[in-house]
């Protein structure tokens, strides 16, 4: 009889502390490799940067195409746009020209 309270007397609270620990121990790894933890805020993190790099990437092209096309548009188109376009689109050149040929646009 002494044996078996000595022994529920250190048993008890033993369990009680491992199963404390094992709750703890899974909340914190949860917390930290989640769907909703530090790691995968990290990969959110980095996403919103490379998204954010290409979002400014496009305004500029896109303020580029808007100022060409707004040169298009007025009542007198500008020549040298348009004779840019037309031998572009005939891949002709004028015999004085000097043609440097850099490779196929990405």
């Amino acid at each position: 009889m002494v044996i078996r309270r000595r022994a529920r007397r250190f048993l008890i609270p033993l369990m009680l502390y491992s199963v404390s620990a094992a709750v703890v121990g899974y909340f914190v790894h949860h917390a930290h490799s989640g769907a909703r933890g530090i790691e995968a805020q990290q990969r959110y993190e980095s996403q919103v940067a490379e998204l954010s790099a290409e979002l400014e990437s496009l305004k500029t092209r896109r303020t580029d195409w808007e100022r060409r096309i707004a040169l298009l548009r007025s009542d007198q188109i500008d020549s040298d746009l348009l004779e840019e376009r037309a031998r572009l689109m005939l891949g002709r050149v004028h015999r004085n020209d000097l043609v440097i040929i850099t490779g196929p646009d990405p």
